[in-house]
């Protein structure tokens, strides 16, 4: 109808105001998490570089900064399964604040103790546990709350969006912390982070969870923690992929964290280099997200897995070793294979998993990726004294080869597709299901 048709038909309603609103599929809830998501990354990973800056201003040595890394990461592999099933039995929103306020308060001691000259050893890894612990009760129901949080049909743009803000705040809070921990020293960019974790706090306090079916009675967590491993055991294509990357993420993170900088040191010329490599990962990241925003795989775990060959190319590249540039390519390309692996797992998962066990699922997913990570890099040293550090190199790329390869012989990889609803609880369990490609799926979503 012209606006001339339209005149002589009635009167003319008025005209609104265009205000600019989020898509429909970002609610209230994803747009929280993700502004709180935004804050706790800026603060954390500058507050990574300044703890390491603390203990050795406080007379620590390199096995010192070692140790209170270790202190964090034992209790947040002991009670990540703990932290699982308390997320299903409670409100989720209320064990992320809990475990905010627990992050803060360990962080804003720390702060203290740096700031007045008075930290100790000792003090310092009773405070990294703290925050270990915190975090291993906030992740799952962080993951359970994101995943409860979008719809079926946008979940793939929405868990691409929410990655690419995380990155994005971790690189620039890793870029800034670093920048304050020489201006304003250590204690000031750990006060900064526990300030983080205050806004991230209150930001979740407000989370809506009256969507969530209340949870029925259980028997006890250790019955919760029994139906989460049936949950998970009950699924090849999940344990077969977190038995997976429970080796791969060991071996890169090997290889990137204690090799890494050696051969820079002794083939690169210093720190320079590897530092541009450690950023076009970032930059890579970014751009995966970016892809995942617009690409829809039908088959999401065939195309994710497909993406983890790649990760065996850091490895490679600094066993040759390539150049610089030629080694920032390699970790540019591995960092956007990463994202599309994270997003198509976050996008099955949502998908395949019931409401009600996502955060027991999700613990059981990060215990395998992060528990034989400190055996790894404990190994590496040893690894290489007695095969030579580019043999070890090399055969860190061919384990992410020989167990990616492994995984796509297991049918339900290479068979689970995405489907255009989440059944119902029901279906989940092995019921059959009409698989109807998204209506968003473009010659982009075709290529795979």
């Amino acid at each position: 109808m012209t606006p001339a048709a339209e005149a002589d038909t009635g009167p003319r309603r008025p005209r609104r105001a265009h205000r600019p609103h989020r898509p429909a599929w970002a609610g209230r809830n994803y747009t929280l998490l993700t502004a709180a998501a935004i804050a706790t990354n800026l603060g954390s990973q500058g507050a990574l570089i300044a703890s390491a800056f603390a203990v050795l201003e406080s007379g620590g040595d390199a096995g010192d900064v070692g140790l209170v890394a270790a202190a964090r990461t034992i209790p947040l592999v002991l009670f990540l399964l703990v932290g699982g099933a308390l997320a299903d039995r409670l409100p989720r929103h209320r064990v992320m604040v809990a475990a905010n306020a627990v992050n803060c308060v360990s962080q804003a001691t720390f702060a203290a103790l740096v700031i007045t000259g008075d930290a100790r050893m000792w003090q310092m890894m009773a405070l990294a546990a703290l925050g270990g612990t915190g975090h291993a009760f906030f992740s799952p129901a962080s993951e359970g709350m994101l995943m409860s949080s979008v719809d079926s049909e946008q979940a793939g743009r929405a868990f691409a969006l929410y990655r690419m803000s995380m990155h994005g705040a971790g690189i620039g809070g890793a870029a800034l912390g670093g920048a304050l921990v020489a201006v304003i020293g250590p204690g000031w960019v750990l006060a900064v982070d526990a300030a983080a974790f205050l806004v991230a706090g209150a930001l979740r306090a407000f989370l809506d969870v009256s969507h969530i079916p209340a949870r029925e009675p259980g028997g006890g967590m250790v019955a919760d923690l029994r139906d989460g491993w049936r949950e998970f055991i009950g699924r090849p294509w999940l344990w077969a992929i977190v038995v997976q990357f429970a080796v791969v993420n060991a071996v890169v993170v090997a290889a990137q964290s204690v090799y890494g900088p050696l051969i820079a040191r002794d083939e690169l010329g210093g720190a320079g280099p590897w530092g541009v490599a450690l950023a076009a990962f970032g930059a890579g990241t970014v751009g995966g997200a970016l892809v995942m925003m617009r690409w829809k795989p039908r088959r999401l775990l065939l195309a994710g897995t497909l993406c983890v060959f790649p990760l065996a190319l850091p490895a490679a590249g600094l066993a040759v070793p390539l150049p610089g540039a030629g080694l920032a390519v390699v970790m540019f390309l591995t960092g956007l294979s990463v994202e599309v692996f994270g997003v198509s797992w976050m996008t099955a998962l949502h998908q395949e998993i019931a409401e009600e066990k996502l955060s027991r699922v999700s613990a059981y997913d990060m215990l395998g990726s992060i528990g034989m990570i400190p055996v790894a890099t404990a190994l590496a040293g040893p690894a290489e004294s007695a095969f030579g550090r580019t043999y070890a190199l090399w055969g860190c790329s061919a384990l992410v080869v020989l167990l990616t390869a492994a995984v796509l012989a297991v049918p339900d990889v290479r068979r689970l597709k995405r489907r255009s609803t989440v059944a119902p609880t029901g279906t989940r369990d092995g019921e059959e299901t009409v698989t109807v490609p998204s209506d968003a799926e473009g010659a982009v979503g075709r290529a795979g």
